[in-house]
């Protein structure tokens, strides 16, 4: 037993003794829209499949994700120009009510022409068939304009784009920030070290990044400056970590929502004050997982913790979990908060998505 004493953790897998009910749910309790998928070629290389789409075949899929009640998807590939018109040709026209594909903006613009340019760009994507725009993270980490300055998001050169979505009238699925902890430094305080580990290209500490605060900041600044926009801050308002904060927001700008892909650990640590916020705004929360690439393998997981009360299970199958060396609990949420969540928040923001299956 001595050594022991200097076991790294990398190697410490203590098993949990905790007698506790348990609940497998392989389908959702009721019809479900997954309102964060990615289903095109844009992160193809994130899967080993670069230029392949991460759909191979789309009726063997709608048919795969039908056997866990899932019945809709947003897919968040579209980019824009001829990869647009094939994500659209593909999804939305070939399974019409089954898909809402969204366009990208075109940043590039920025230093090669005016900023009208990109109201242009998000005009012309719309025109084709967008139902929505993602704004990635690479806004405000990333994007530079002609003079090799970083823009962030509520640069004034960008408020003619926001205005344009909302005349255009689509909604915005923003990713402003990764978790905080990807902003601290990368030593033994911080509660990613495995992840950023294995994952150095996810760390944004440094001088050359703004800082979380100030993507915080900026994110408010625009969805307040924008009331006639609508927002989907996905990832549990891109700030799982502080729901005070996100409350705060949901209750101050009614043009925003929230979705919680990926961000079941931080939820699931927190149940109480989850739990607290989707019935506070039941009308506010969509269901999504961003699983790459997506095979429905997380549902299952997903669906434990959003309908039953288990407490301290596993949310991920990884050893250790990269996302967080914790477990998770769930939220129990009642049939008719449940039924927003799972479908009707999207196919609102979203009437696209007219079929879901057994919604009579």
């Amino acid at each position: 037993m001595s050594g022991l004493a200097d076991l790294p953790l990398r190697e410490y897998r203590p098993r949990q003794r905790l007698v506790l009910p348990e609940h497998t749910v392989p389908a959702a309790r009721h019809p479900a829209v997954d309102a964060h998928t990615h289903l095109g070629r844009w992160l193809s290389g994130w899967a080993g499949r670069e230029g392949q789409w991460l759909v191979a075949d789309v009726g063997a899929f709608l048919d795969a994700m039908a056997r866990h009640n899932v019945h809709g998807f947003v897919n968040l590939d579209g980019r824009w120009g001829a990869e647009l018109r094939a994500n659209l040709e593909r999804f939305d026209e070939r399974h019409p009510g089954r898909f809402a594909t969204f366009c990208h903006v075109d940043w590039s613009l920025l230093a090669t022409a005016s900023p009208d340019a990109l109201v242009a760009n998000l005009t012309d994507s719309v025109a084709a068939g967008a139902a929505g725009v993602k704004v990635w993270k690479d806004l405000g980490l990333h994007v530079r304009d002609g003079a090799g300055r970083l823009v962030l998001p509520d640069d004034e050169r960008l408020a003619p784009l926001w205005s344009a979505a909302g005349e255009l009238g689509i909604p915005v699925w923003w990713h402003v920030a990764d978790p905080v902890a990807f902003f601290d430094p990368v030593d033994d305080r911080n509660e990613y070290l495995e992840l950023l580990l294995a994952r150095p290209d996810w760390s944004f500490h440094g001088p050359q990044f703004p800082s979380f605060d100030r993507l915080m900041e900026a994110l408010e600044a625009v969805v307040a400056a924008h009331p006639g926009t609508t927002f989907v801050a996905v990832h549990a308002g891109c700030y799982a970590e502080n729901l005070g904060w996100v409350g705060r927001m949901l209750a101050a700008y009614p043009n925003l929502h929230i979705d919680i892909a990926a961000r079941i650990p931080q939820l699931g640590r927190q149940p109480r004050a989850a739990r607290e916020l989707v019935l506070r705004h039941p009308d506010r929360v969509l269901f999504g997982t961003d699983e790459i690439p997506h095979e429905g393998a997380g549902y299952p997981t997903h669906f434990r913790f959003l309908e039953t009360a288990d407490e301290c299970f596993p949310h991920s199958d990884d050893d250790p979990p990269l996302s967080g060396r914790w477990t998770i609990s769930g939220l129990d949420l009642p049939d008719v908060v449940l039924r927003e969540v799972y479908a009707a928040n999207a196919r609102r923001l979203l009437p696209r998505l007219s079929v879901v299956e057994g919604s009579a």
